[in-house]
């Protein structure tokens, strides 16, 4: 089996919904992915932020954790990103060899950590606004977002700006394991 992308990586887990948009995304097969919400909302209105945040740490891949690879898989829903986080693109949670019906079931915080104990990144950090499904192990690496403002409100880009920068250079966001103890190959 190949090894998937990102081993010893730093890594940012990725989702769309209420981190780059707001939370409430539909989607219908003629229209595709559509916001209902009230007007001063977008699609991806905080991609930039999240751009720029990103641009002086070009060591950090990202690995798509949101719902929007289940419908246009993984190139399909980084072709959504801005040229510069889409570059970062090294993967996603969920893949095609996986039975989505299983995959879809779990709760975020262990499709994320489920794919973190078979990438094995150097560091990772996650964006959602799904509080569900963490392990004590892993939340300390789990920022949750705002579901309506994402990563927009400023005591988020802090902590965001704060934890990116500890990510960039290999160091756990505190005391707890970047991950359980991995049995070695």
């Amino acid at each position: 089996m190949k090894r998937p992308k990102g081993r010893g990586a730093p890594l940012l887990y990725l989702d769309f919904d209420g981190v780059l948009t707001h939370e409430n995304v539909l989607w219908h097969p003629r229209r595709g992915a559509y916001l209902q919400a009230p007007e001063r909302y977008r699609l991806f209105q905080h991609a930039p932020l999240l751009d720029a945040m990103l641009q002086p740490y070009p060591n950090i891949k990202v690995v798509l954790s949101t719902s929007w690879v289940h419908q246009y898989g993984c190139t399909g829903a980084a072709k959504r990103l801005p040229p510069g986080l889409r570059v970062r693109v090294i993967g996603a949670t969920f893949h095609s060899r996986m039975p989505l019906q299983g995959f879809a079931l779990l709760p975020r915080g262990e499709q994320v950590t489920e794919d973190v104990l078979r990438r094995r990144p150097g560091a990772w950090l996650a964006l959602d606004d799904d509080p569900l499904g963490w392990p004590t192990w892993a939340q300390p690496h789990f920022l949750q977002t705002d579901p309506y403002e994402g990563i927009s409100p400023p005591h988020l880009q802090d902590e965001l700006r704060e934890r990116l920068a500890l990510l960039a250079d290999l160091k756990p966001p505190s005391v707890f394991p970047t991950h359980p103890p991995f049995q070695e190959e």
